[in-house]
C-alpha cells in the first residue's frame, strides 16, 4: 500500500508506516519491494511482500487453531493470495461468483491432478458454456487454514489465476472492511 504495510495482529488490521511502531511492530525499511518489520520483543525481522498472504507473529505454525484469513485488495480491486492445492503453490483470485474452485487445464497438470478421462462436466463460463473435468482436491490451503476434500472444476482454457469459489469460501463467514477481506471459519 505504497509506503505502507497493511498488517493484522490480534484480530485488527492496520497500517504500518515507517517507524511508525503500532501494536507491537514497527515497519523498519522497504528493500525494494520487500517490508523490513521489527516485531516488538526481539526475534528475526520480517520480510514482507507486497500481496504476500497472511504471517503469523508469535502463533504455531499449522492449522490448528487458526480460523481466519486476511486478504488485502490488490490491483484493479481483486482480492489476490497465495496459498497451494494439494500442498503445491498457486495464486488465488477470490470469485463469489465461481461454484467451485476453478483453474485452467495447464495449471491443474502442473499441479498432478488426474485429467486423463474425459471430461465429466459442462460449467457456464464468461466465454459460454465448456466442458470440464469434476475432481475433488484433497487440500486447500490460504494462508494459515487449510480445507480438505474441496470440490473443483477444470476448464480447457488457461486462467492467470486459480479462482478460489465458493466450495470453499462457503466454510466461512466472509466480510470487507475498506479494502481487507476477512475470512472466518464457520
Amino acid at each position: 500500500m505504497g509506503e505502507q504495510a497493511l498488517v493484522a495482529r490480534g484480530g485488527q488490521t492496520f497500517a504500518l508506516r515507517p517507524g511508525e511502531p503500532r501494536n507491537g511492530l514497527t515497519l523498519l525499511r522497504w528493500d525494494g519491494d520487500i517490508a523490513v518489520v521489527k516485531v516488538e520483543g526481539g526475534g528475526p525481522s520480517l520480510l514482507l511482500r507486497p500481496g504476500q498472504g497472511p504471517v503469523s507473529i508469535g502463533a504455531q505454525r499449522g492449522t490448528e487453531g487458526v480460523r481466519s484469513i486476511v486478504i488485502p485488495v490488490g490491483s484493479g480491486g481483486h482480492f489476490i493470495a497465495p496459498g497451494s492445492i494439494n500442498g503445491r503453490p498457486v495464486r488465488f483470485m477470490v470469485d463469489t461468483g465461481a461454484t467451485v474452485v476453478a483453474m485452467g487445464r495447464d495449471e491443474a497438470l502442473r499441479l498432478g491432478l488426474d485429467l486423463s478421462g474425459p471430461p465429466n462436466g459442462m460449467s457456464q463460463t464468461a466465454g459460454g458454456i465448456v466442458p470440464v473435468h469434476r475432481l475433488v482436491l484433497r487440500t486447500v490451503r490460504v494462508g494459515e487454514v487449510e480445507l480438505s476434500l474441496v470440490e473443483a472444476s477444470v476448464v480447457p482454457a488457461a486462467m492467470p489465476y486459480v479462482l478460489l469459489g465458493n466450495s470453499f469460501l462457503s466454510r466461512f463467514q466472509l466480510s470487507r472492511t475498506n479494502d481487507v477481506l476477512r475470512l472466518e471459519l464457520k
